[in-house]
């Protein structure tokens, strides 16, 4: 219908306001805005903000039903860390009008199997956990859920079905659990029993290849147990501190005592399980726990930890409580940590962040540089230009180059340590400052590490200065990728050098590439979607043109203002596939690296006796299954080119079998 304007005037002589034809859609729009936003910052309780919504719904139920389903079926999919805020909701429309109950869960059952069909499995498993907990809303029967349950468990006597889908229908069951386990229990605790023995009986059997290593799932019926299984061992959703702090909650409800007791229970239980926990959970377990210990009102009973103490400091208890404090340093500070930690964890507390300049030392004045290491400090301190540090740095001797080289050219890694070490120790009192130089000198650090030995020798050299500073390092080499002054392949190939051997477990060192990886893949997905948006300019143009009837002179003109498009379009091309060659070398590099050191090792092993299955074997092997699963999309890609290259038949069983199984994952 279209809009028309209104000339009428009122009586008292005021014109009407034009007739709202849309108010339809209006009431959609508002309606779903009400929804959306329920939960956040408000200056009226949560409570009263859900009694105000239902009773809006309620009125509207009549004439936008359909809608307010479709809304609240979406919110529920993609809205997981509010879930406890809407099921409150469909709790209390349903409590005001009975049918509506009813018709919400056969929606959601309807948008689970479509999420299912289109392999949407994480949001599916959100699906499951709303309905779950609208048991505790009064809107589903605990009979209804327990038979839903039965279901997905009998899935894992199904015969010739793949693994992975039995392995999802117990995931989606077991994560449920906490926000319906007490109900279930109370009311059909024979039935429960049964579900979770057979589910006990299938992970036990089961190899789990959907999940890093092929460690099993110690299954009890203490709900503590099942929660965190589910929350270390299997992939975790978004807005992860909201999701642990649901559960936690829910956890006080289920079984008495507070919070703190919850959480030190959970986490005692855990930290016995350090030796066969993969790395993927140890890393998450690790996020969690610093986060709590890092608070100033959290205590912590280190007495309980103390057996780490008597390991060898590369096993995993030592290796986790290491960990933990290093992470804790990032939410808090170094005197914090060492005023809670008692002193006889001294030997797992975290170095002084502090900067190491070899050039600061008046003993190390026979060091090669040191003259023009001062000379350089100086320089920087005075604010002179590129030119002059380039004048300053000319004087280097360089331990590369030949006799007969007198370009001059050659990689100079005595150049670098000396600029790099300077500026950087120049810069120590803060990211801010550090950050400033990078972009001050950043033609200089361009020049030296043109070729791909300078990119490498930057990166040892910023180990070299703040290797007791781990969040440093990897905030450095962040913006280092950012402003091109080293590349991906480089961070990748340093990851694996002999230099960084100590720490290669360390979880800033993964972290790390997990970062350098995620940024090629942005900058591979941003490039192509400006290619996509020119290209779709260019056809709108064509569009128009074709929509008017214009003569030849016209015509001439618009393939003129094609030409720019046009060449857009072509250069975009060239970069996209240049972004997607580097992003292809990158993952071969990484590959490449991790199937060097792990054949070393297992050489090294057969040739000397030793058992393969060692804390850094278990470690690395993990490590490469977790590049496979977390960027499973992109390699995806270049499984043929891994295969043909890499991942042949000649190749360990032990390094084959990661990519096999994830080979098997894909089918």
């Amino acid at each position: 219908m279209s809009r028309r304007r209104h000339s009428d005037e009122n009586d008292g002589g005021q014109p009407h306001k034009r007739r709202r034809t849309s108010e339809p859609s209006e009431i959609e729009e508002r309606l779903e805005s009400l929804i959306c936003r329920v939960g956040e910052k408000s200056t009226s309780s949560l409570e009263s903000n859900l009694e105000g919504l239902a009773g809006v719904l309620e009125a509207d139920l009549p004439n936008y039903k359909s809608k307010i389903l479709r809304i609240l079926c979406t919110v529920a999919r993609l809205l997981p860390e509010k879930l406890t805020v809407y099921t409150t909701l469909v709790g209390l429309l349903n409590a005001r009008n009975y049918n509506f109950g009813g018709e919400f869960v056969e929606a959601m059952i309807r948008q689970l199997k479509e999420c299912l069909k289109a392999n949407m499995y994480n949001e599916a498993v959100y699906l499951v956990r709303f309905l779950s907990d609208l048991v505790n809303c009064h809107v589903i029967a605990a009979p209804s859920m327990v038979a839903m349950f039965e279901n997905f468990v009998s899935v894992t006597q199904e015969e010739d079905v793949p693994q992975v889908r039995c392995d999802w229908y117990v995931f989606a069951f077991l994560s449920s659990l906490p926000w319906v386990g007490k109900e279930l229990y109370e009311k059909k605790d024979a039935e429960m029993d049964r579900i979770l023995s057979q589910t006990e009986s299938y992970l036990n059997a089961a190899q789990l290849l959907s999940y890093p290593g092929n460690n099993k799932i110690p299954l009890n019926y203490h709900i503590v147990e099942v929660v965190f299984a589910e929350l270390f061992q299997l992939p975790v959703p978004p807005h992860i501190e909201v999701m642990y702090t649901t559960l936690l909650i829910e956890l006080c409800k289920l079984q008495p005592g507070s919070l703190p007791q919850v959480l030190a229970q959970a986490t005692e239980m855990l930290y016995m399980r350090l030796d066969t926990m993969n790395t993927t959970c140890v890393d998450r377990f690790m996020n969690w726990f610093s986060h709590h210990l890092s608070n100033f009102q959290f205590r912590w009973s280190w007495e309980d930890w103390s057996d780490c103490l008597t390991h060898d400091l590369d096993k995993p208890k030592p290796k986790f409580v290491r960990e933990v404090l290093e992470k804790c340093m990032r939410l808090s500070y170094h005197q914090r940590i060492i005023d809670i930690v008692p002193a006889t964890f001294s030997v797992l507390s975290p170095a002084n962040p502090s900067c190491i300049y070899k050039y600061g030392d008046e003993s190390n004045k026979s060091l090669p540089g040191y003259t023009v290491a001062l000379c350089l400090t100086i320089a920087i301190k005075n604010k002179t230009s590129n030119d002059e540090i380039f004048g300053i740095l000319k004087d280097v001797p360089n331990p590369n180059q030949d006799d007969d080289d007198d370009e001059g050219f050659t990689f100079n890694p005595l150049k670098i340590e000396v600029f790099v070490q300077t500026l950087l120790h120049l810069a120590a009192k803060s990211f801010s400052h550090s950050f400033s130089a990078l972009a001050k000198f950043h033609e200089v650090f361009k020049t030296l590490a043109e070729s791909d030995e300078g990119k490498l020798h930057v990166l040892r050299v910023v180990y070299e200065v703040w290797k007791n500073h781990p969040q440093m390092i990897a905030v450095l080499v962040d913006k280092m990728i950012r402003t091109q002054i080293v590349d991906c392949a480089a961070v990748a190939n340093w990851i694996f050098s002999p230099e960084l051997a100590h720490d290669f477990t360390r979880f800033y060192i993964w972290e790390i590439l997990h970062s350098t990886i995620r940024k090629m893949n942005k900058h591979v997905v941003k490039i192509q979607k400006e290619l996509e948006e020119t290209k779709a300019r260019l056809a709108r143009q064509h569009k128009r043109r074709d929509s008017d009837d214009d003569d030849d002179d016209d015509d001439r003109s618009s393939d003129r203002e094609d030409g720019p498009l046009e060449e857009q379009i072509e250069r975009l091309q060239e970069k996209v596939e240049s972004a997607q060659s580097e992003q292809k070398n990158l993952f071969l590099v990484i590959f490449q690296r991790f199937i060097m050191i792990l054949t070393e090792h297992l050489v090294r092993c057969e040739t000397g006796g030793i058992d393969v299955i060692t804390p850094w074997y278990k470690n690395c092997i993990e490590r490469l299954q977790q590049i496979f699963l977390q960027h499973h999309q992109i390699i995806q890609q270049y499984m043929l080119t891994l295969e043909n290259l890499l991942f042949t038949a000649e190749l360990d069983h032990h390094i084959l079998a990661v990519f096999q199984q994830f080979c098997a994952l894909q089918a």
